[in-house]
């Protein structure tokens, strides 16, 4: 499996964890949709600093993998949000 496959799939356990609590806590989903995004944004700056800094590839090469990695669970994030929340 690829890196950012793998990165992908963890967004989406940090998506199911923070909706899951946030149903537990009766929160609604859009109050939880900033904090998952606000973590998701943290995780995903920490993959591309690893990958410039660690991995040996240049920021231009990370920068299409970074957007990827972002928007793919934060705009599901939102659309669950938007549709059960």
């Amino acid at each position: 499996m690829s890196h950012t496959v793998s990165v992908l799939l963890g967004g989406l356990v940090l998506l199911a964890a923070v909706f899951g609590f946030a149903q537990w806590r009766g929160i609604p989903l859009g109050r939880a949709l900033p904090v998952f995004a606000a973590l998701w944004v943290l995780a995903a700056l920490i993959n591309l600093w690893v990958g410039v800094a660690h991995a040996g590839y240049g920021l231009r090469e990370e920068l299409p993998i970074f957007a990827l990695v972002l928007a793919v669970p934060v705009i599901l994030a939102w659309a669950i949000a938007r549709r059960f929340g």
